[in-house]
């Protein structure tokens, strides 16, 4: 999703509740910073063509797939970690069985 989309959802929102969108409300909910001619300038656009912009389903899914996932962190993190241990398994044993080579070579 652009920084348009969002700053164009995000006052169609507001004016669903009866707000009127203003540069600051906007700033407030977006959750990027944005320069201040961007803002103004998109805003300007959305009060001359006010259509509506909803999320399409797919991209519901990808939200609200996103929370869930976001809730879960601490099960992300375990299976990033046993990803991690499990990639490093095989370097630890070659680093190892390289050690004792070079201790080996030292000797002759």
């Amino acid at each position: 999703m652009t920084i348009t989309d969002e700053i164009t959802i995000i006052a169609n929102q507001l004016a669903n509740q009866g707000k009127k969108p203003t540069v600051a409300l906007l700033k407030t909910k977006l959750k990027t910073p944005v320069p201040l001619p961007t803002l103004i300038s998109i805003l300007r656009n959305w009060t001359h063509d006010p259509k509506l912009i909803t999320l399409t389903g797919e991209t519901k899914k990808l939200v609200e797939k996103n929370q869930t996932l976001a809730l879960n962190s601490p099960e992300i993190e375990m299976m990033i970690t046993k990803a991690i241990a499990t990639a490093l398994e095989p370097i630890e044993t070659e680093l190892a069985e390289l050690k004792a080579l070079i201790i080996s070579l030292k000797k002759i």
